[in-house]
């Protein structure tokens, strides 16, 4: 049986709506790559989301602080991470859904040169009135460019 390839282009996108989307996708056995996940959208108040993102980072075990959930600041590993909890990730079909996840920051060479899709929904600016990036998440949890 051949697998079905998907490429999804991230810009403007709702990343919530974006991350059920791909979590079903992978949950139907396709491979999802995620291309432009800085540009991923995330909607609501900036500083509501900054401090909810913020205390996430801030978890620790008090018995363990080494079995404290881990969040990353990089932008596609922080895609990576919401699509994860779309997935049944404590079952087999979720850990082998999740391997065929990409995310990428940019284009990269090897998928620029395929067609990729943009996936048919509202803009952000359609649908809310206030949003932030994932790109400018990343830099004000502490996420510097190199």
């Amino acid at each position: 049986m051949a697998e079905k390839e998907y490429v999804i282009d991230c810009d403007e996108q709702i990343l919530g709506r974006l991350a059920s989307r791909t979590a079903k996708l992978l949950l139907e056995g396709a491979n999802v790559t995620l291309v432009n996940a800085e540009k991923a959208a995330i909607s609501g108040h900036v500083s509501d989301i900054v401090a909810n993102y913020t205390q996430r980072l801030e978890f620790k075990d008090k018995a363990n602080p080494e079995h404290s959930p881990y969040w990353s600041r990089r932008p596609d590993f922080l895609v990576k991470r919401i699509v994860r909890g779309m997935l049944p990730w404590k079952k087999a079909k979720g850990k082998n859904a999740f391997k065929r996840l990409r995310v990428y920051i940019g284009v990269p060479a090897e998928v620029g040169k395929e067609k990729f899709s943009k996936e048919k929904s509202k803009s952000k600016r359609e649908a809310y009135e206030s949003s932030i990036t994932v790109g400018e998440l990343s830099e004000r949890l502490g996420y510097k460019v190199a």
